[in-house]
């Protein structure tokens, strides 16, 4: 951008015309595109690109030249206090002037980004569609019952000139599928259509919405028809809104048999044809993608039954039933030792809480390198977010909106969510405690700015989760309001770090971090794992999830269901999923995990009292709480 307005200033010397002229050239060439670049060196008559960008960073390096003579000159007429002044008054006007831009620049992120993520289109006349090319499956504006938590979706009217055609189920690919701006960006040019039985609705090729028989009717394969992965991933995610996994297995089983006639005595293989591997591949992908659903015996049972009633008919398949079994037990067993393995270590946090009230050393004593603790934060998050199965995130969502028959403990199997939610809490209390156990002013001192580095560090690896998580710790009220101790911390760096992470705009900066990282993981080298690891802000992607279903209604006015919504869940829970498979790289330190998962953190009332002992309160309302506070401790 700056080159671009320095050239602007220069353009009677390059021949541009206008400012609008710069910006396409600019583009090109950060572009690297040719044809473009040879367009403008034909047209300013200049032999070859390079020779443009020669005149082009010429002027600029003049244009330079004199701003710094007018600035010498400047300087020669003030004295060193007027001089320290002026420089003082142009970086504050340099930092409002940047911060401006940025407010300007995400505020309109922060509007098209509702819209997309919420649904919210406007009905007049004509539809407002959203000008970004940013996930715009576009979701109906309607009327809500209620807010609840992942309840229900918006509500639009069903167009009434719809036209009936016969449709082949949708085989498109998952970047089609997710990506409705290249199929149904103009409103007026949609297609859409029931399928034969007007169970389905379709638009430009993907589905929309369709009633729950008909949902389950378009997961079941055939001899000829075999469901698209995509299809199979949104459906079986987000069916437990409505149905619990062995119903919807046992559905499944039931349309089979119906479908190809299997309850007959005799069975021939040449009548069935491909059903039986494509009935096996659906199980395949069901446990591969959701083998947390098979924790319940009862999905195991069903499992059973219809794998061993295929392989009467379909021998030669046995060795992928059993790779489906083992694959199956494989991922329960890593299951059930992950949570083994955290039980332990609360269990061991919480005996040392108890019988340990003073940390007997510190972090930096344990881990004296920043980096290193990052790569071991990074360890322990990738751990976590790695057994996070995809649809505890729905379930979650599905609290208020139980059933009878479909309860919110009958669903649950897993508790990873909370358990990544509750180590976040944990890292942020953590840094408060290191920080409060100080008495001395330069200990902490030294801690907050030790921090600060390992903050640096998790947002260079891309691990956004500690990064917030160090940040909350020491913006806490216990820590922010040490004004001595800040007064001796290089708040430059700090003040970096909170830029990054500043929530205004939706948090557009951190938004843009991380589409920076994700271009960077996707375009890192098969080698380079520290490159593509991502470790996404949790909370603010649980948010997303909440306020795109609120913004959205399960079912449609006339009782369908709202798959057009689910199609918007997968995309961004399949993100999740990618970020999920990275491996981390870096050395693991037994020890080091071990003191930042079961070291003692001090509680909000103990915290309260070690800030005190370092910085003795000031304000009244400090004093009142502080009087209180060794009251009830007995102190």
């Amino acid at each position: 951008m700056n080159l671009m307005m320095n050239c602007w200033k220069m353009k009677s010397g390059t021949g541009f015309k206008d400012r609008q002229e710069i910006r396409a050239f600019v583009k090109a060439f950060k572009e690297n595109n040719p044809v473009t670049c040879a367009i403008f060196c034909h047209t300013l008559q200049y032999d070859s690109v390079e020779a443009l960008v020669a005149m082009v960073t010429f002027r600029l390096l003049e244009a330079e030249k004199r701003k710094l003579v007018v600035l010498q000159k400047e300087l020669a007429q003030y004295d060193e206090k007027e001089l320290q002044g002026l420089i003082r008054r142009r970086e504050e006007k340099q930092l409002e002037n940047n911060i401006n831009r940025i407010q300007h620049q995400y505020n309109q992120l922060e509007q098209e980004y509702r819209i997309a993520a919420m649904g919210v289109f406007r009905h007049n006349r004509h539809i407002r569609r959203s000008s970004r090319s940013q996930p715009a499956i576009g979701l109906k504006q309607t009327t809500k019952p209620r807010p609840s938590i992942f309840g229900t979706i918006t509500k639009d009217k069903t167009p009434k000139d719809r036209r009936l055609k016969t449709v082949s189920p949708q085989m498109l690919s998952f970047s089609q599928m997710l990506d409705h701006s290249q199929t149904g960006n103009n409103n007026n040019n949609t297609c859409s259509h029931y399928s034969k039985d007007q169970a389905l609705i379709f638009a430009d090729g993907i589905l929309m919405a369709g009633s729950m028989e008909a949902l389950i009717q378009h997961l079941v394969p055939t001899d000829e028809y075999n469901p698209d992965k995509t299809y199979v991933f949104a459906f079986l995610l987000s069916s437990r809104l409505f149905i619990r996994p062995h119903d919807l297995i046992s559905e499944v089983c039931q349309v089979c048999i119906l479908q190809q006639n299997l309850s007959e005595d005799e069975l021939r293989k040449e009548k069935l044809g491909k059903f039986g591997p494509n009935i096996i591949q659906l199980l395949s992908e069901w446990a591969d993608m959701f083998p947390y659903d098979f924790r319940d015996e009862r999905m195991m049972k069903k499992l059973k039954e219809i794998t061993q009633r295929i392989l009467a008919i379909y021998p030669e398949l046995r060795p992928d039933v059993t790779n489906i079994t083992h694959s199956l037990v494989k991922k329960l067993n890593e299951l059930q030792n992950y949570e083994e393995e955290l039980a332990r270590w609360n269990s061991e946090a919480t005996l040392r809480s108890n019988t340990q009230e003073v940390p007997t050393t510190d972090i930096m004593e344990v881990c004296p390198s920043p980096l290193e603790l990052a790569q071991q934060l990074t360890h322990i998050e990738l751990d976590r977010l790695s057994h996070i199965g995809p649809e505890e995130f729905v379930q979650a969502f599905s609290k208020e909106a139980n059933t009878k028959e479909t309860t919110y403990n009958d669903m649950k199997k897993t508790s990873n969510l909370e358990a990544y939610v509750h180590w976040f809490n944990r890292l942020s209390y953590f840094v408060t405690t290191e920080i409060c156990s100080h008495l001395k002013k330069k200990n902490r001192v030294r801690i907050i700015e030790y921090f600060v580095d390992v903050a640096k560090e998790c947002i260079n690896m891309g691990n956004f989760n500690s990064l917030m998580a160090i940040i909350a710790g020491m913006n806490m009220t216990w820590v922010s309001r040490l004004k001595k101790t800040w007064s001796k911390v290089n708040r430059a760096k700090f003040e970096i770090l909170e830029h990054q992470m500043d929530p205004t705009s939706n948090f557009g900066i951190y938004r843009s971090c991380l589409k920076a990282a994700m271009w960077r993981s996707e375009g890192a080298e098969a080698g380079s794992k520290e490159e593509k690891i991502i470790i996404p802000f949790f909370s603010l992607f649980v948010k997303d999830l909440y306020f795109l279903n609120e913004g959205c209604s399960n079912k449609l006015p006339n009782g369908d269901i709202n798959f057009e919504k689910f199609w918007q869940l997968a995309k961004q829970i399949s993100d999740f999923i990618t970020w999920q498979q990275a491996e981390c790289p870096f050395p693991k330190n037994d020890k080091v995990i071990n003191y930042l998962l079961t070291s003692p953190v001090f509680s909000e009332s103990t915290l309260a009292l070690a800030s005190f002992e370092c910085e003795a309160p000031e304000k009244s309302f400090e004093k009142e709480k502080h009087k209180q506070l060794k009251a009830s401790a007995s102190v």
